[in-house]
């Protein structure tokens, strides 16, 4: 039986894209390994280039996904209680591509790689899923990038 602050991560996670589908128990026990993390506005959660080994579930606050430019920082989304971000990391073990700015106190979930590995050990099928489902939202995100550019292209043609 669940306590209350466990059903309401719970109820967190299963709103979200990425952890669709999967069990109470699978998401109980990735509950069980994520670290709590505070960020104070105007600190950042990770910078553009750093090592990237976790993705975070943000619980409260609001933040912005920056990407630097000639020089300028570009606002490439706006981040608020119930996004997740970071995926990307878990996926291609690539530094980071964009920063994230904590717009005002926020707090998250992290989940790591390493935790993501003790899933796989504990079980192969929902382990499967949550790739798929992260897989999906990768795709989604860049469909909507390339509709973004189809868009300019033909603004800018036309």
């Amino acid at each position: 039986m669940l306590n209350p602050a466990e059903r309401k991560h719970i109820d967190l996670l299963q709103r979200m894209p990425i952890f669709g589908a999967l069990r109470d128990d699978t998401l109980a026990f990735l509950l069980g390994l994520t670290r709590p993390l505070a960020v104070p506005a105007g600190r950042w959660f990770f910078r553009e280039g750093d090592d990237a080994d976790a993705l975070f579930v943000l619980e409260a606050g609001s933040a912005t996904v920056l990407k630097g430019w000639e020089g300028r920082a570009v606002v490439l989304n706006r981040l608020h209680a119930g996004d997740c971000f970071g995926e990307m990391a878990l996926m291609d073990l690539q530094p980071r591509s964009a920063a994230v700015r904590a717009d005002e106190d926020c707090q998250a979930l992290r989940l790591g790689a390493d935790d993501l590995y003790r899933l796989y050990e504990h079980d192969l099928e929902q382990f499967t899923l949550i790739q798929m489902n992260m897989g999906r939202e990768v795709c989604r995100r860049l469909r909507a990038v390339d509709e973004s550019l189809f868009r300019l292209r033909q603004a800018a043609a036309g």
